[in-house]
């Protein structure tokens, strides 16, 4: 298919679902998307790879060069944005409820609630986004985001590294994962070495496996050859944007979701599962459009003209 974005068939390729719905400057990785993070020290080209620029000198840059490296480098994508963040300026005051370690490695932004929570950022720093909260009994080991109006809630069990994107939520267990916005994995389950689209949702129970019971390597779907590739030891579920899971749904290890999809059904789901997947049929396009415009009133907003053009694209060139 003709890719939707400015951005050449063999990126869109090697980060499907991710690109399919956006431009690769628009992925989230760290604190910021790799388009902010350009923005904020003062780059002003056209961003046209995956390099993630140093905070001392930009020039020091890493680059992503398949999916898992966004998993792989968001430990250091998130320290690098925390220094660009936070430079020069006071956090608000943590709460003496809270049991710290290293508070000065904490950065809350106006509006944070955080109260009776365990937060150790000794082994990395943990920054919490403007009108974010932490509900009691959260436990934090950094490095850890949680992004705008994002909430983690009552008991949550947060490894670094990971980082939680604006307006979502996170609950269970989280590990080394990325959530890149306006999603939610709210309930008892486990994530991990995962990485999730925008307005996604994980049904109560949901967990993914991220290591094979062999320890063997896993093998992930690679879209530019249609056909499994090692992606290392440890690989959990990649979720394209739009896409949502029943409750108590098991995700193997290295299982890829397209855009758009309703994952339900017995046992485990496939490992791959296309584009406007429905349980085991297609996707009414109409139906898609309709779910995702419900589950998006649910924070407040609407699908727009520009999702709907992108997703029509999507859906007719399948």
């Amino acid at each position: 298919m003709t890719p939707a974005f400015n951005i050449s068939k063999t990126i869109q390729d090697k980060f499907y679902p991710f690109t399919q719905t956006r431009d690769a400057a628009d992925i989230r990785i760290g604190i910021l998307t790799i388009r902010e993070k350009w923005e904020r020290i003062g780059y002003e080209g056209t961003i046209t790879s995956l390099r993630l620029p140093g905070t001392v000198n930009p020039s020091e840059t890493k680059e992503l060069n398949r999916l898992v490296d966004i998993i792989h480098l968001n430990d250091w994508a998130i320290r690098q944005d925390f220094e660009i963040i936070t430079k020069g300026r006071s956090s608000q005051a943590i709460s003496s409820t809270n049991k710290t370690i290293n508070p000065e490695n904490i950065f809350l932004e106006e509006g944070a609630r955080v109260e009776h929570c365990i937060i150790n950022a000794s082994v990395g720093p943990v920054y919490i986004g403007k009108n974010a909260e932490l509900m009691e009994g959260s436990m934090i080991r950094g490095p850890f985001v949680l992004g705008e109006g994002s909430v983690i809630k009552m008991g949550a069990k947060i490894y670094g590294a990971v980082s939680i994107g604006p307006y979502s939520m996170g609950g269970g267990e989280i590990k080394n994962s990325v959530i890149f916005g306006h999603s939610n994995k709210a309930h008892d389950g486990y994530l991990g070495d995962s990485i999730i689209g925008e307005w996604c949702n994980l049904g109560a129970g949901t967990s993914n496996s991220n290591v094979k019971n062999t320890a063997g390597y896993v093998k992930l779907w690679d879209n530019a050859t249609q056909t499994f590739q090692s992606a290392g030891i440890k690989c959990g579920l990649m979720m394209g944007d739009y896409s949502r899971a029943a409750i108590n749904t098991s995700f193997n290890t290295g299982t890829v979701v397209g855009v758009c999809c309703n994952v339900f059904g017995e046992g485990f789901p496939p490992k791959y599962i296309p584009d406007f997947s429905w349980g085991n049929e297609r996707y009414i396009f109409e139906n898609a459009l309709k779910d995702i415009d419900n589950w998006k009133k649910l924070k407040g907003k609407a699908i727009s003209e520009a999702e709907t053009e992108i997703l029509k694209t999507l859906y007719n060139n399948k």
